[in-house]
């Protein structure tokens, strides 16, 4: 779960994008670590959500991930 997490995370970092579709993050996972499976990576993106590394972004009509703190991820307050 860690190696998947560091992957995820060094994905988000290395990536010109700030936003991300789950699809993006698992085919970068999946270079790194070939036998991640899908629901291992979902479980990684929400312990790294809710430890606050990473966030959601709603555009309504579908869901994307981003690193916190990078880009227009924030919500403005």
């Amino acid at each position: 779960m860690d190696e998947i997490k560091k992957a995820i995370v060094e994905f988000a970092e290395s990536s010109k994008k700030t936003k991300f579709y789950f699809k993006d993050i698992e085919k970068a996972v999946q270079k790194v670590v070939p036998d991640a499976k899908m629901r291992d990576i979902k479980k990684a993106c929400t312990a790294l959500i809710n430890d606050g590394t990473l966030i959601y972004f709603s555009t309504g009509s579908s869901t994307m991930y981003g690193l916190k703190g990078r880009g227009m991820t924030e919500d403005p307050e």
